[in-house]
């Protein structure tokens, strides 16, 4: 006997006599991941290994997006680009509807990986292979997508692109962002040949769902084989401007001095302790991930000081108490030590929760499969928090290797694990698009 499982529209998703599942091609979704790898790629001095450094909108970028368009359009798709430059790729659907979207981004940071974004996109790009192979015709539309700077390591605000897309930064505030040169996000789209000009707000779709690396230890340290990504932690990002007085470091006596450098040396121990503490639950997370002393020399104390703060928790009022205790602190400090200190918000979101009906599709796909699996939230922030905000929206977690690194040339994931979490992606995406 033939045991056949299909979808509520009653698409076959498993074949055979043992069900033999619909599933992707594993070797041409890694060949994609490996290609497109090899744009921005560099070797770590340090490690001798190779790692990615595509900053968004730099040259290395707008090759990354080159090779990524062009394998849209070899499979198909109809692709625009928006005036934000977010690139989409549209597969028609049976009917006029509202489309599924996957995606994520393939801009990283200067000491990223291969998987980081990359795998999400190349995914549901493999998704869409896969659909044109077996010749299936979903009900709904669906579109494939990468964002611009969801990284936000170049212009100081993540999830740039699908944050305009879906309205929570207008389009001129993102144009009008610099680099630490001065460059414009607008000047830059326009150099690489990404300034679209289609309507940068999407249309709310049917659904969104994205597939991407853990970026932590929690799936690998408990043996699972994919996580079902219950929502993203809330995050803040501070600008801040310390101003004191240039000084001989020879000759300026200790207690005359108004050494920024020392003031944020003081902001970044306060952090850790804040951290550390447990007043604010054991995943709080906070972190000095910029520090540019000026003049930036051995023998002048430093009179200004540029740093930045990035703030994590599950929980907004364990976030907005941390932060109110830091404006708190930086008043006092000021006061203490006769430095400046100007504050600016470069990135803020909530917590978000995924949609419970889609994380349920998901789980149920995995459970089909066999594989292994549990609710995780997520640490890092991604594209999916943005579309949470205007349709239903999942995303799907691969286990990373080595303690989970992410950020760095290590930063991997087996090809069995990318291999499930793409089928997984295309079960779901397949359930989805064929609902009503």
């Amino acid at each position: 006997m033939i045991a056949v499982t299909t979808s509520p529209r009653g698409r076959v998703l498993e074949v055979g006599a043992m069900g033999t599942p619909l599933a992707i091609n594993g070797e041409r979704l890694l060949s994609s991941v490996h290609a497109l790898a090899e744009l921005g790629a560099y070797v770590d001095e340090r490690t001798g290994l190779v790692g990615v450094n595509r900053l968004a909108l730099t040259d290395a970028d707008r090759a990354g997006r080159e090779r990524v368009k062009g394998w849209f359009e070899a499979a198909g798709l109809e692709v625009r680009v928006d005036r934000v430059g977010n690139v989409y790729g549209r597969r028609a659907g049976a009917e006029a509807l509202a489309p599924v979207i996957a995606g994520s981004h393939i801009d990283s940071v200067p000491t990223g990986g291969r998987y980081d974004g990359a795998l999400g996109v190349l995914a549901a790009l493999e998704v869409v292979r896969t659909l044109n192979d077996r010749g299936v015709t979903t009900r709904r539309p669906l579109e494939i997508a990468f964002f611009t700077d969801e990284e936000g390591a170049r212009f100081g605000t993540d999830m740039l692109g699908s944050a305009v897309a879906c309205g929570r930064i207008p389009l001129a505030d993102a144009y009008a962002l610099t680099d630490e040169t001065g460059v414009t996000v607008r000047d830059e789209l326009a150099r690489i040949g990404f300034l679209g000009e289609h309507d940068e707000r999407v249309s709310p779709p049917r659904a969104y769902v994205e597939l991407h690396i853990e970026q932590g230890p929690v799936l690998a340290d408990a043996g699972l084989e994919l996580g079902v990504v219950t929502g993203v932690q809330a995050i803040s990002w501070l600008e801040l401007t310390l101003v004191g007085k240039f000084a001989h470091a020879g000759t300026t006596p200790m207690t005359l001095r108004r050494d920024a450098g020392l003031v944020a040396a003081r902001v970044n121990v306060r952090l850790h302790e804040m951290a550390t503490s447990g007043r604010y639950g054991a995943q709080m997370r906070a972190t000095m991930g910029r520090v540019k002393p000026v003049p930036n020399r051995v023998n002048i104390v430093p009179g200004r000081v540029i740093c930045t703060v990035d703030l994590r928790n599950p929980e907004d009022d364990a976030m907005a108490a941390a932060e109110a205790e830091l404006t708190a602190f930086l008043e006092e400090l000021s006061k203490q030590s006769g430095v400046s200190i100007a504050v600016k918000q470069t990135a803020k979101t909530a917590r978000v929760r995924f949609d419970a009906g889609v994380q349920s599709i998901i789980a149920g796909h995995a459970r089909a499969a066999g594989l292994s699996h549990a609710p995780i939230q997520s640490g890092a922030g991604h594209d999916a928090q943005e579309f949470a905000a205007i349709c239903p929206t999942g995303m799907i977690f691969v286990p990373g290797e080595f303690d989970g690194i992410s950020h760095n040339p290590r930063e991997r994931s087996t090809p069995e694990s990318c291999i499930h979490g793409a089928n997984i992606l295309l079960r779901t995406l397949l359930e989805l698009a064929d609902a009503a």
